[in-house]
């Protein structure tokens, strides 16, 4: 299969025009269009390390490198999140959600769920499958929850997210790249936030992308590296 149909094909499933402004999205440098490829690996980061020139290979990532890639290399971004099926909607079915709408209607980032069970419940199910969980203004153990609003990423590093969330009467923000400030602000608010760490929170998105690619029927590869860990 030729580069070019692989790409129209993801283009045509995840249409770049859904990315955010100024998001990076698409080819990062300049590849040959005609060159056969045989396989796909994902990637949520490349690092230069992870370059080793492959033939006939395209490599797939979430975020967009900082170099320009000797391998062709194709970023999906805010595109995956945005669209119905991506991202978002993978992690919802990560948490065992029943998404009912969309959390921010202007950009179509992250998404509403329904559900129905006591917090207690929810936080085991969250803690049993996911590691590294932060959680600000815990709340009360029977407190049944009603609505909770989830974003696959850097959504706890926004405020105005938090705001949104108390605007949509969410009980609970569930994202990544939570923050003091934006902590301080959810507990001023009295939204509980629970954060999965941004790797973890789009890992399930990372999958669900493999399972497009694989409608190819071409061999899909993902590369589930661990996070940076940051020396304190």
């Amino acid at each position: 299969m030729k580069l070019k149909d692989i790409i129209e094909f993801l283009d045509e499933k995840i249409p770049p025009s859904l990315a955010l402004d100024n998001d990076e999205v698409g080819f990062k440098g300049n590849y040959d269009l005609n060159e056969k490829i045989d396989s796909v690996m994902i990637y949520m980061d490349l690092l230069p390390e992870d370059d080793l020139n492959y033939e006939n290979t395209l490599i797939v990532t979430h975020h967009p490198p900082l170099f320009v890639p000797k391998t062709p290399t194709y970023t999906i971004h805010s595109n995956w999140d945005i669209i119905d099926g991506g991202a978002n909607d993978a992690l919802a079915k990560a948490l065992n959600l029943e998404v009912a709408g969309r959390f921010d209607d202007e950009t179509g980032i992250g998404r509403i769920c329904k559900t129905d069970q006591k917090f207690i419940g929810l936080k085991k199910q969250i803690l049993d499958n996911f590691s590294n969980v932060r959680i600000a203004n815990s709340l009360d153990d029977d407190k049944v929850i009603k609505n909770i609003g989830i974003i696959s990423g850097f959504g706890l590093k926004n405020p105005e997210y938090v705001l949104l969330a108390k605007n949509k009467n969410v009980d609970i923000l569930i994202s990544g790249d939570m923050t003091q400030e934006t902590a301080i602000l959810a507990m001023n608010l009295g939204i509980a936030l629970i954060d999965l760490n941004h790797h973890e929170s789009e890992i399930p998105g990372l999958y669900a992308l493999g399972d497009v690619l694989r409608e190819l029927k071409i061999n899909v590869g993902i590369v589930d590296k661990k996070p940076i860990q940051v020396m304190k």
